[in-house]
């Protein structure tokens, strides 16, 4: 079979076995709403107010979207703390000496403080040391396994990693940052190689494989790798640079975060850990919710007539809301947060500098229907649903089309936001791992099956 060819269909036997056993597992393991209540539990770890369940302690990240007065949540503008850091302090520091921040905020979230000059060049080296994947590993892990999706492929190459460590196991805090760093070094490595291969296989295109290049800030290095001519504009690389600090870290509550944490806990290795922070980061609820808002936005434009018509923009949204346009999930995408209330400050920083983009690149009616959309959605959404939640644009509603604006095509969206969070995600599994209880997280569930007694196979 080639790889473009579609997968081999259940024959007829087989699909009607399934659809009986489906029918009865529907039928019977059904779970009532309402049990949840009653039997106190919380649902998504979230308490009835929305806040989140406290699960742990962490020195790492923190996010703020609204205060507690008299037993209430009150909305305030959202806050992203690094270390203590508000993260538009960080960016604007580094922005405003002309650096690129990546390597500075990984080294902040690592260690916990700021490098000094020759600690950021040292550690700099070690990520530039370190971007070269083991011999063999691309032609061995990558192509000869092609994937059509490369957040697949990224999960599986970072557990093939453990193979190639010669003490993968074990050791102590300076053997988990030297495993932490190689994993950050390489995981835009996996990526670009990942999807040259999915290019190549899926799309009938040519195989361009490139070398990382020693010097470069790794979002340079990024676009350097995935693009034929290896060409980037110096706009593009400081953009790119921003989203990847914006979404490098998002306290230990976030779903991937924690189940990084989860796995660390029960003593297994970084690379199952973080493989495993991989696979829930792929899920559209999470990080690939960008895409999602990409395709909604490609119903909008495709189905609205007059962008900047105000009642004919309204309208498709309540039709979203209804389930009558886009996918019939009733959702707009990229509005509201489990936390921010009336802003998120990664979206407020990205549409900043999106709407520079936009001019430039001759985009600004795009932009400018996003705005709209993002302006409008509060008061259609509390009209049509009857709920009173304060919602605002979170990261996602704009860093899909940031990265639309720099020709990155959407396969990449949600491996460039791991390419980020790999440094979160390590700097919780050392704190979990070095700096935590020690216990194994381990949650309750109640059981709702009914006791009943074993019964014989010729009498069922």
């Amino acid at each position: 079979m080639y790889l473009n060819e579609p997968a081999e269909e259940l024959d007829p036997q087989a699909l009607s076995f399934l659809q009986a056993i489906c029918g009865q597992y529907a039928q019977q393991n059904r779970i009532s709403s309402d049990w949840y209540e009653r039997f106190g539990v919380k649902r998504g770890l979230r308490n009835a107010d929305g806040t989140g369940v406290m699960a742990g302690i962490t020195r790492i990240g923190n996010v703020r979207g609204y205060y507690v007065q008299d037993g209430e949540k009150v909305p305030a503008e959202g806050q992203l703390i690094y270390r203590g850091i508000d993260v538009r302090d960080l960016i604007h520091g580094f922005m405003s000496e002309g650096r690129f921040g990546f390597e500075e905020t990984a080294y902040l979230l690592l260690f916990g403080r700021l490098p000094d000059r020759e600690q950021l060049s040292s550690f700099c080296a070690l990520l530039d040391h370190y971007r070269f994947l083991p011999a063999g590993f691309t032609e061995d892990m990558i192509l000869k396994a092609p994937s059509p999706d490369v957040m697949n492929k990224l999960a599986r190459s970072t557990l093939a990693l453990y193979s190639y460590d010669c003490a993968p196991e074990g050791g102590g805090l300076e053997d988990e940052f030297f495993r932490a760093i190689q994993l950050i070094a390489r995981f835009p490595v996996i990526v670009a190689h990942a999807f040259a291969c999915k290019r190549h296989y899926y799309d009938n295109e040519s195989l361009y494989l490139h070398r990382p290049q020693a010097g470069l800030s790794l979002a340079e290095n990024f676009l350097y790798s995935v693009r034929h001519d290896n060409q980037y504009t110096a706009d593009e690389a400081r953009l790119l640079d921003l989203c990847l600090v914006l979404h490098m870290e998002h306290g230990g509550g976030n779903n991937s975060a924690f189940a990084c944490r989860v796995l660390s806990s029960s003593g297994t290795d970084i690379y199952s850990a973080i493989a495993a922070a991989v696979g829930s980061l792929k899920g559209p609820r999470h990080g690939g919710a960008n895409k999602k808002v990409m395709e909604m936005f490609s119903h909008i434009e495709g189905e609205v007539a007059a962008w900047k018509d105000e009642g004919e923009v309204a309208a498709y949204l309540e039709k979203l809301l209804r389930r009558q346009a886009g996918d019939r999930s009733g959702l707009i995408y990229g509005m509201g947060h489990a936390i921010y209330t009336l802003s998120d400050p990664r979206a407020v920083l990205l549409k900043q500098f999106a709407r520079r983009v936009a001019e430039k690149k001759g985009m600004l009616d795009e932009f400018e229907l996003f705005e709209l959309v993002e302006r409008l959605t509060p008061d259609i959404f509390h009209r049509v649903t009857g709920q009173e939640k304060v919602i605002c644009a979170n990261v996602d509603f704009y860093s899909g089309l940031v990265y639309k604006m720099m020709g990155i095509p959407p396969e990449l969206y949600t491996p460039l936001f791991a390419v980020a969070r790999v440094v979160g995600w390590c700097a919780h599994r050392i704190e979990e791992v070095f700096a935590s209880s020690g216990r194994i997280i381990r949650p309750a569930y109640k059981a709702v099956c009914p006791d009943r007694p074993y019964t014989p196979l010729d009498q069922r």
